[in-house]
């Protein structure tokens, strides 16, 4: 599997984990949701705000490298969040919508990739203002690796209220390869 079809599938990853813990979340009551039970973004509703916080702030960033501009191009025009720990809706519903349109945008942003634009580097400022320059492709796998972790914490809160989660594993979506031999 080449680098392009790696993110691919990590982008397909992504967009399905999201939608089954979405899914499993919608089962419990606002109250659970929002229970701080001690993560490191309190609740479960706290950490998938995180997680839109955060992949948000990356797409922005990752919307100004020429190879997937014009994919991002709509992420350009949300308004950029002030701190890690922001909640940008306190409820599920609203939530939702805005990670669905955001794994949208992932799976198309990685879809306008080519190998070239993967060993390029990428300049840009931190929360702080810093300025920092990465490779390209060190950052998407980055971007993909802090989503599964706060998934993980995610899926532990649900686990801890109660809810089963389903197959939360990569490897379900990983191609047979003797079926395309």
């Amino acid at each position: 599997m080449n680098h392009i079809a790696h993110l691919q599938l990590l982008a397909r990853y992504n967009q399905w984990m999201n939608d089954n813990l979405f899914a499993a979340a919608a089962t419990l009551p606002a109250e659970a949701l929002a229970l701080d039970q001690g993560a490191f973004f309190g609740s479960i509703l706290g950490t998938f705000n995180h997680l839109a916080v955060g992949d948000t702030l990356w797409l922005k960033r990752f919307a100004t490298h020429p190879s997937c501009a014009d994919a991002l191009q709509p992420i350009t025009e949300v308004p950029t969040p002030k701190r890690l720990n922001e909640t940008l809706f306190g409820e599920l519903g609203g939530l939702r919508h805005y990670r669905t349109k955001l794994d949208e945008l992932i799976v198309k942003g990685v879809a306008s990739l080519h190998d070239k634009a993967l060993t390029q580097s990428l300049t840009y400022k931190n929360t702080k203002g810093i300025e920092i320059t990465r490779n390209f492709h060190a950052l998407l796998i980055h971007f993909f690796n802090h989503q599964t972790h706060h998934r993980g914490q995610v899926t532990t809160l649900l686990f801890q209220a109660g809810v089963d989660p389903g197959i939360t594993d990569l490897f379900v979506l990983i191609p047979d390869e003797q079926a395309e031999a």
